[in-house]
């Protein structure tokens, strides 16, 4: 039996039209789909799913398939588009003005902010949401570390986190997977572009206990927004008036929560319960 490659839906969506186009180049230069991943240095299931559209790229593979192709930045611009489409869309402007940002602040009461969590974390995090398929979440975790990219660039954002303890104390996934999540935190809480702060139970009640997230972007004209994320939706806030209003509460936060070296202390102590017992040998 002939095998006959699935049919493609290239102006379906930017993700569409980046896996059509790299079956188009493929083709043309006549490399089959195991060529192509010895080539970029991926595997052939991969970039199967990449060209029907059931899996995000990669965050590395639009670079080595332009180096592939001799394409200068082609597929780097089209998985620039693609990436955005993985979240909803009311999230969209926001990560607009994120990619501007010079300083991000954010506050999370229940979870490990996005650019702090290892890939381990966000697959657990995202699993829990039943109306998500197995292909959805791969996709929103590739978007998610795609997120973590600007972080590795020659002049990075100011990232400064307030975490509740509870991000600390409640489980998610594995105790490994917990202690190695909690190790990236410990290994960002004062470095000279990020800084952590743990918010404690002892600090009692707060004005943004019962929300889920709120992040604040200073943009390089000065100007701050504000972003509130519920369960189901979230909110941008552009007007002066709105953004001074959590400003003032998220400095009330900063107020109350531990210094960076009690900060630190805390994030230890909490890994202790998630450290990998030794096995003795046999």
């Amino acid at each position: 039996m002939t095998f006959k490659p699935q049919a493609l839906t290239p102006y379906l969506s930017a993700r569409h039209y980046f896996g059509s186009e790299q079956r188009r180049y493929r083709e043309d230069t006549g490399l089959s789909l195991v060529q192509l991943a010895g080539i970029v240095n991926s595997s052939k299931s991969t970039l199967a799913r990449v060209e029907t559209a059931e899996l995000m790229p990669p965050p590395d593979l639009p670079s080595r398939l332009d180096a592939a192709f001799g394409t200068d930045k082609h597929f780097h611009g089209l998985y620039q588009l693609a990436r955005r489409e993985a979240h909803p869309d009311q999230y969209r402007r926001f990560m607009d003005f994120e990619n501007q940002a010079e300083v991000i602040e954010n506050y999370e009461s229940q979870l490990v902010p996005g650019p702090l969590q290892t890939e381990q974390h966000a697959h657990e995090l995202l699993r829990c949401q039943e109306d998500l398929t197995r292909e959805q979440v791969e996709a929103r975790v590739a978007a998610r570390m795609a997120r973590q990219e600007s972080q590795r660039l020659d002049s990075p954002p100011l990232r400064w986190a307030i975490i509740d303890e509870s991000v600390l104390r409640r489980q998610i996934g594995s105790a490994e997977g917990m202690y190695k999540q909690l190790a990236r935190l410990l290994d960002q809480v004062d470095t000279p572009d990020s800084k952590v702060q743990v918010l404690p139970f002892s600090a009692g009640p707060h004005s943004l206990m019962g929300g889920g997230g709120l992040t604040l972007l200073t943009l390089p004209n000065g100007s701050t927004v504000a972003y509130e994320e519920g369960i189901l939706a979230g909110h941008l806030y552009e007007d002066r008036d709105t953004v001074k209003k959590w400003r003032r509460q998220y400095e009330m936060l900063r107020a109350n929560a531990l210094p960076l070296a009690d900060s630190a202390e805390l994030i230890r102590k909490a890994m202790e319960d998630y450290k990998p017992c030794d096995t003795p040998p046999s």
